[in-house]
């Protein structure tokens, strides 16, 4: 699909599948180049409705243009948004009737894009075209669009334009907020679950951005960069303003992470993911916006290096810490809705794999373990904290 890891995307389109979690009269897309060692042109970039695949509804695809011009060039460690769309094909189609349809955002690299950005488990699929096959991206059929992946490049966000008093919760953590365990274009990781109640409760005015990234911790690495990769992306408080605190009017956050830090292989202490909770918090607290912290979940016997006894101790002790300091604006108690009191692992029932089947790891829920997360919030709790602090 790609030619290596070094040329990245060589003169090829991307049509990526997201699921915004409200429509809105006019949309915005951002690209990255967060991680890359060159400049990167992009143009065609094209958003509209997924029909099926990676064909796109007659008539619902639609130019972006960046500051009036349809090519962008952005440097390494840079980002672009888009200029504002109206969506004009909401005047013909009621916005209730496209809840839970996708966005299919298309863009093309001009020339070869080097290292590329990625989110490497986005447990949705999205589509590319061959090398050298050039911008396609206001094709609305899927002809050109040969290869398929599970993972999102460059896009790393969508912002639609909904009511001024809307709501917007970021779910912040790693890979049991990313979905890992849930189920391939099922939407139902435990933040997916939870924008469902909420939108049957509320509607449109409140909304829930995901920001997990498989692997990611709290206290390290300690330095990342492209020459320092790591598996699980920076730090927490490396990627907080860019994944978290440059998004659109950001009532809330719901933190849940620890675990990979406190595995055996990491061997962080609990007063080392303490100290660097409490900081964190303390940054999001300066931009007026609430934390919510959100108990671990049980990994006890998985095999990686969370599941050890070891491990659970500590887990326990940065639960108590969660549930017990002050430091968050409200607690989740996720480990009391997902625990089996009398073994202390996940229920036996949250732990077979809903994408690939099988016994599960006993470290990631599988989508009712998800589900049974996402009920266990109080939403009367999480919209009346989402004032202003």
């Amino acid at each position: 699909m790609f030619p290596s890891a070094d040329i990245g995307a060589q003169d090829q389109c991307f049509r990526l599948i997201v699921r915004p979690d409200v429509w809105g009269t006019e949309v915005r897309i951002r690209l990255s180049n967060a991680f890359g060692t060159r400049p990167i042109t992009f143009d065609g970039v094209f958003v509209g409705v997924q029909a099926s695949g990676a064909a796109v509804v007659a008539r619902t695809n639609r130019a972006l243009t960046f500051e009036r011009r349809s090519t962008v060039t952005i440097a390494p460690g840079g980002s672009a948004w888009s200029d504002p769309l109206a969506l004009s094909f909401l005047r013909a189609v009621a916005a209730p009737a496209l809840e839970g349809r996708k966005l299919a955002v298309s863009f093309h690299v001009a020339g070869e894009s080097g290292p590329m950005t990625w989110h490497a488990k986005a447990l949705t699929t999205s589509y590319v075209t061959s090398p050298g096959s050039g911008s396609k991206g206001m094709d609305e059929s899927e002809a050109s669009f040969r290869s398929s992946t599970t993972s999102w490049y460059f896009l790393d966000a969508v912002d639609m334009k909904v009511p001024s008093g809307a709501r917007v919760i970021v779910a912040f953590g790693d890979s049991i907020t990313d979905g890992t365990g849930s189920t391939l274009n099922g939407d139902d990781r435990w933040p997916d679950v939870l924008s469902r109640r909420l939108h049957l409760a509320h509607g449109d005015n409140a909304v829930v951005v995901n920001a997990g990234i498989g692997g990611n911790r709290v206290t390290g690495p300690v330095e990342y960069s492209p020459q320092k990769p790591f598996p699980g992306g920076p730090s927490a408080g490396q990627r907080l303003d860019r994944d978290v605190l440059s998004l659109s009017n950001v009532s809330v956050v719901i933190w849940l992470e620890g675990i990979n830090d406190l595995n055996s292989n990491a061997g962080a202490s609990v007063e080392a993911v303490r100290t660097a909770m409490a900081g964190i918090v303390d940054r999001i607290h300066l931009r007026t916006v609430r934390v919510f912290g959100a108990t671990l979940t049980s990994a006890l016997g998985n095999s990686g290096g969370s599941g050890t006894p070891e491990t659970d101790v500590k887990r326990k002790a940065l639960n108590d810490f969660i549930r017990g300091s002050g430091v968050f604006d409200g607690v989740i108690d996720f480990d009391s809705a997902t625990i089996d009191q009398s073994t202390g692992a996940l229920r036996n029932e949250f732990v077979p794999n809903s994408t690939i089947g099988g016994p599960g790891d006993r470290l990631h829920p599988n989508r009712i373990g998800y589900a049974a997360m996402a009920q266990s919030v109080d939403l009367t709790s999480l919209l009346a904290a989402s004032g202003r602090r």
